[in-house]
């Protein structure tokens, strides 16, 4: 017997979250091929067979007290699509997500943070990989110094909160010495403009390939789908929209055929 989910969340009876929702259908096809795979007793060398990877997912969470936090609304689908993707292919995973509702892809090694330096850290030590896939919408910015107890209204008008800029974790692994990855791959969510400002994160960044998408109205987040641009120093590439499954399994091809061709 083997069990998928359940997934944590919100259940229907209005203030009460936890675990029971039925897990999403990409994650059951995704554990029911993983398992077939397995039991054929398939032992074909994959193409990414002996390579490391480091995905990160999600949101992140950024306190400002024990209740409230900064954060965005990605829901992780993407990046956990594209980090089952790859371990089907072959590749030693990890991934990396923020606070997600997501069960864990079956394959890949998880290590759940919450905060941009907490996520920065994991993925700093799952290196040395050769691919690091940056999928995860970080905060840009946190609480300089997140309250101690729950910060109440008094009449005095709302708290000053002093910021500070957080760790930009796709360009620290983009502009590593040493142990750099020799693939790293960004992502970009905009609301206008969205070939120019990826073509100039591409730069700024130090990485190699960016993936872009339009995300204005919201209309991106959470849903099973995604139309994508795929950015590199030779041009951009726009997709069809495809199901956010169909996304991570071009991508992963496409990472598979990168890694060959340099092999």
């Amino acid at each position: 017997i083997h069990v998928v989910g359940p997934n944590a969340g919100e259940s229907a009876e209005r203030g009460v979250a936890g675990p029971g929702r039925l897990a999403e259908v990409a994650e059951v096809r995704a554990a029911i091929e993983a398992l077939l795979a397995r039991d054929a007793g398939q032992r074909e060398r994959k193409p990414l067979t002996g390579r490391r990877v480091v995905v990160t997912s999600g949101p992140t969470h950024e306190p400002i007290d024990p209740v409230r936090y900064i954060a965005n609304r990605s829901s992780g689908k993407q990046g956990h699509a594209i980090a089952a993707a790859l371990a089907r292919l072959g590749a030693q995973v990890t991934l990396v997500p923020g606070p997600v509702v997501l069960a864990d892809p079956p394959g890949v090694s998880t290590v759940h943070v919450e905060t941009a330096q907490e996520m920065l850290d994991a993925c700093l030590a799952a290196l040395p990989a050769d691919i690091a896939v940056c999928a995860a919408a970080v905060a840009d910015w946190r609480v300089a110094q997140a309250a101690g107890q729950k910060l109440k209204k008094d009449g005095g008008g709302p708290p000053t909160l002093a910021m500070a800029e957080n760790p930009d974790i796709l360009r620290t692994l983009s502009q590593r010495q040493g142990d750099r990855p020799a693939l790293v791959v960004g992502f970009a969510a905009e609301t206008q403009n969205v070939v120019d400002y990826a073509r100039a994160k591409l730069v700024k960044k130090g990485c190699d390939w960016i993936l872009a998408n339009d995300v204005s109205g919201g209309g991106v987040f959470g849903r099973d789908d995604n139309q994508v641009i795929l950015v590199d120093a030779t041009g951009a590439e726009r997709w069809t929209v495809l199901d956010k499954q169909a996304v991570a399994e071009r991508m992963a091809g496409r990472i598979a055929g990168h890694v060959s061709e340099g092999a």
